[in-house]
């Protein structure tokens, strides 16, 4: 075994020789590379990424003394490219896990068999760095790592997501070097770096060298002050030197043009102040970035500088003096091919998404990001909750304490330095706006300290810490604290806390709406109420990306997976599937469910009759000069009008009405449907012109023609009966009603059939995630195993050209008594029309079903859907106001969602008619008395519960056609509150009328 002392479980040691945290920057030769920040461009950098050879060990306890040797031959190694993460390259266990520790919980102790991965690559020095200081920079490597160069030990760190930097100077010479790198899979700091991800491990970001002249700047802090009018903003420059130097400060705007100067003369620590009038302000809106350079010692560095005030006046937070609100995702290093490392094209996309679907607010869960993606949300413009790397979940379901470590005193300076080397990093980002003491690791003293020295640091922005919820600590002293942060609460909870007068604290949901599979389902309910109460910030999904993994099956069929595929234990399964995005970032529904419901204008109607709209602006800080309104009429789905409108001095949080130039529809029958648009202007950085920011639909209230009332003269039926089949005929029609069944088992026209099985009544749906909790109680009732029981089926009338049928039924599965009870009334006319009327008691002590309707299997080559609903994706009762009701022409492929694990999908509510049927144009038309949902698909309910990866679904060449009369909502259960009463299928008695109609479509 390798002879080293085993910091890996000594608490006493954090680091060995490491350079005190700083602020990230990097150093250049000339003011123009500094602006560019290609870093590559400086002749003071150079990147060790790349190629590194490599060997892995299961255990530390095999790693040969001597490999960082500088005549150990290596050359039979691996090669593995810098930065990665050894698991995603084949190397160890794929593992994912979320509240149980991957091994006992015994802190600081770690197992033995600790993997270690071992590094080692030549370099070359330049002699035009000779003379000066050279560091060594690891962005992150996971969990700790011994550094070796050219044969000598240099150091130790651990921390995995925030910086180690060494100075290797008295270890390096111009020409040919050696570095040789020891990462341990675990370490004490393991047991605060618990969060619910992928236990990836390696040096996964970006390794280099900086040449520093003896004398330079080592840390600057710019701290921002503006006048309480915002008329003028001072920054004042904090130096911390390395020797006595003098520093030119120079201040420019956007364009270059210089506003502020100065010099200074510094040796150690020292201050300068630049001022400017009417600075323009920086926000998540207007993301204005002055440029700061500082000359010194042959050098040049730059900060992006934003005026930016963030504070909390009598319980609302505020920025640059207006209240704002929070809307916000969480946001985990996640790449389905790299894990944690991510490249800077991968973050700008998921940042492009992001403000392209109305999202000011990333929550950097649970650790510090990148520095560059922190740039970025300076330049596109984001607020950035920055979280602290530490979380202890584990300790919770392991001994069942969850403040144990945040109480013991030995670990006292090690959670207060995760907040020191966070706000060090970080401190001269304007995007940072709130200061985050980690996560889910309980409340006591080490989070107070974390707290103490925060505010002593800086006290510029607010500190949050969800772990002191007083439902979980009783009343703890959280005085420390900004504000008050809860996760998965549900609003009536927030508005409790909203009205409670001695609630003097915002409000921040740092999570809610769990977004797991087919969800979240309740964003509106959130946001009616966070809209109407200042003391509530906002708050972030959970979560933006699904952590699946890009692999393949023993078939080669590419699938992402989750915990459990590769046999990792413990797992938490598919519970890293949840978020708004794919892994592959192609957005779900839910994230098209947010954007609408976020979105940062309200359009209500006014007087519709007389061309009036309200529009309301919900931005923080800019008018709607920037958009356009577009407007169009539609009469049952068809074109009718259209025009636009320049939406020009609307001020934030104002409204206005706008008047449209439509024409008012004559009294009809029809259904008119005006749809509004506000769309970009311009391109942005983000978007290209014409965006669809939000939209708006409403119903026109046209007078009503009132219906002659005449009798309806259908053509001549023929019944006939045998063996107990009812054989109904028409003109060129044939259905066959089975008496002993009690449904239909043939629904023919002109000799084509339109079903392949009988029509039966259906409550199952396949559970979606956030169905997780109640599976079990639906299971334990029979509502997957309900099954038609037929007490009686009988023609209770017969006309020339109609019969009418009553079926008394009950569905129930075995062991239990019956689920519901009903009687259902079928009429066939003599035009084929097939009309059923069902009226349902369900058993009273039965919780609420998922859904309620009928299923009919359609024959292979039903590929084409038409219908008159909410579309064009899926829509739920509690998940449509994306959906934009209007006629829809798509394929039953189409209708397909496809969630990495199969679950409930492409429902659409709120339906007034579909049609099903061939290319052709032949198959079933179903209308309803009122909306209903309809689902086609080429998988049953059972399909789709019994699949646990989306490769194992077969497709069916049959068309699968639910009609119900309700479906439960989604909720987000999966992790957040119980759905909401209001969307629950649980009456206790209703009526379902449908109508089912054989069409040849392209004739009628």
């Amino acid at each position: 075994m390798i002879n080293v002392p085993k910091y890996w479980e000594d608490l006493s040691v954090l680091q060995k020789s490491r350079e005190a945290a700083r602020a990230y920057y990097i150093p250049y030769g000339d003011a123009e590379s500094a602006l560019r920040q290609k870093r590559g461009k400086s002749p003071f950098y150079r990147t060790l990424n790349g190629s590194w050879k490599f060997k892995y060990h299961e255990s530390v306890q095999h790693v040969e003394n001597g490999f960082y040797q500088m005549d150990a031959d290596v050359s039979s190694w691996d090669d593995l490219i810098v930065p990665s993460c050894w698991q995603v390259k084949g190397y160890d266990q794929l593992h994912y896990t979320n509240v149980n520790y991957p091994f006992p919980c015994d802190p600081p102790y770690v197992p033995n068999a600790n993997p270690a991965g071992l590094y080692v690559r030549d370099f070359n020095l330049s002699s035009d760095w000779d003379g000066k200081q050279k560091y060594i920079v690891f962005e992150g490597v996971n969990s700790c790592f011994y550094l070796w160069i050219n044969g000598k030990w240099v150091g130790y760190s651990q921390g995995s997501r925030m910086p180690a930097e060494f100075d290797i100077s008295p270890y390096v010479q111009a020409g040919n070097n050696k570095i040789a790198v020891m990462v341990l899979k675990w370490c004490d700091g393991s047991y605060i770096e618990d969060q619910d991800l992928w236990r990836f491990s390696g040096i996964f970001r970006d390794v280099y060298l900086l040449a520093r002249n003896h004398t330079h700047v080592r840390d600057l802090f710019n701290r921002m002050e503006l006048t309480s009018d915002y008329q003028v903003g001072t920054i004042i420059c904090e130096l911390d030197t390395i020797g006595a130097l003098e520093a030119q400060v120079k201040l420019t705007d956007r364009e270059g043009h210089v506003q502020a100067s100065g010099a200074v003369t510094v040796d150690g620590k020292g201050s300068i102040e630049l001022q400017i009038d009417k600075p323009k302000l920086w926000s998540a809106e207007t993301p204005y970035l002055y440029q700061l350079y500082i000359y010194a010692a042959d050098e040049v560095l730059h900060f992006a500088v934003g005026f930016r005030r963030v504070e909390i006046i009598d319980g609302v937070f505020k920025i640059n003096g207006m209240a704002v609100k929070l809307k916000g995702v969480n946001r985990h290093d996640s790449h389905p091919q790299l894990g944690q490392t991510i490249p800077v094209n991968h973050m700008i996309r998921d940042l492009k998404l992001m403000k392209s679907h109305n999202i000011n607010t990333i929550r950097a869960s649970h650790y510090p990001n990148d520095s560059r993606f922190l740039q970025l949300c300076n330049e596109y413009g984001f607020y950035v909750i920055d979280e602290a790397d530490l979380e202890c979940h584990g300790v919770f379901h392991a001994v069942g304490n969850f403040n144990m470590l945040t109480r013991l005193p030995e670990w006292e300076h090690v959670f207060v330095e995760r907040a020191e080397r966070m706000i060090e990093r970080d401190k001269n980002h304007p995007s940072v706006v709130i200061w985050s003491m980690g996560n889910e690791s309980g409340y006591g003293a080490n989070h107070m300290s974390m707290a103490k020295w925060t505010k002593a640091r800086d006290n510029s922005r607010p500190v949050h810490y969800e772990g002191s919820d007083p439902r979980h600590l009783g009343s703890p002293d959280t005085a420390v604290l900004d504000m008050e942060s809860r996760m998965y609460s549900s609003p009536a909870y927030i508005e409790a806390y909203a009205k409670d007068e001695n609630s003097t604290k915002p409000m921040f949901m740092c999570e809610y709406s769990h977004a797991m599979g087919n969800g979240p389902g309740d964003l509106k309910d959130y946001w009616d109420v966070i809209y109407k109460y200042p003391k509530l910030m906002g708050g972030c999904v959970w979560e933006w990306s699904d952590h699946g993994i890009l692999t393949t099956n023993n078939d080669g069929t590419r699938y992402f997976a989750y915990g459990g595929n590769f046999g990792d234990q413990p797992n938490d399964g598919n519970f890293c599937i949840d978020g708004l995005v794919s892994p592959d970032r192609i957005p779900h529904t839910g994230l098209l469910e947010l954007k609408k419901v976020i979105a940062p204008i309200r359009l209500e109607a006014g007087n519709l009759e007389e061309g009036y709209v309200q529009v309301t602006n919900l931005y923080d800080f800019i008018d709607l000069s920037h958009l356009t309104l577009y407007w169009k009429t539609e009469k049952d789905g068809e074109f009718a009008e259209q025009g636009q409108l320049e939406l020009e001095l609307i001020a934030p949080h104002t409204s206005k009405a706008v008047k449209l130039d439509y024409s008012w529809p004559e009294a009809s029958n029809e259904t008119y449907l005006l749809t509004l648009s506000c769309r970009l202007k311009q391109d942005t950085v983000w978007a290209s012109a014409g965006h669809e920011v939000t939209f708006e639909q409403f119903e026109l209230p046209v007078e009503r023609l009132a219906l002659p009332a005449s009798a309806v003269n259908y053509p001549p039926i023929k019944l006939m009966e045998a063996d107990q089949q009812l054989i109904i005929e028409g003109f060129d029609f044939r259905h066959v009603f089975d008496l002993y069944n009690g449904t239909f088992i043939s629904v023919s026209r002109h000799g084509v059939d339109m079903i392949k099985k009988p029509l039966s009544f259906n409550i199952w749906r396949a559970p979606i995630d956030n169905d997780r909790k109640i599976k079990a109680k639906w299971l334990e009732e029979g509502y997957d195993r309900a099954h038609m029981h037929i007490y009686e089926a009988s023609v209770t009338d017969q006309g020339a050209s109609s019969v009418d049928i009553k079926v008394n039924f009950s569905l129930g599965g075995h062991t239990k008594p019956p689920v519901l009870n009903g009687l259902a009334y079928w009429r066939v006319t003599g035009n084929g029309e097939i009309k059923m009327k069902v009226e349902a008691q369900v058993r009273e002590d039965l919780l609420f079903v998922p859904r309620f309707g009928v299923q009919l299997t359609m024959p292979a080559g039903t590929e084409e859907v038409e219908y008159f609903g909410n579309g064009p994706h899926e829509s739920y009762i509690d998940k449509q106001q994306s959906t934009r009701k209007g006629k829809y022409l798509t394929s039953v492929d189409d209708l397909f969602t496809p969630y990495i694990m199969p679950q409930e999908n492409g429902s659409h509510n709120g339906t007034d008619w579909v049609t099903v049927s061939n290319e052709q144009g032949m198959g079933l038309k179903f209308s309803g008395a009122k909306p209903f949902s309809f689902n086609a698909s080429h998988y049953t309910p059972e399909d789709l519960t019994h699949a646990m990866n989306a490769y194992e679904l077969v497709r069916r060449d049959e068309t699968i056609v639910h009609l119900d009369y309700k479906m439960s909502g989604a909720g987000s259960n999966s992790c957040g509150p119980e759905l909401l009463e209001v969307y629950r299928l649980d009456e206790k008695q209703f009526t379902f009328e449908i109508s089912i109609m054989p069409v040849f479509k392209e004739d009628e």
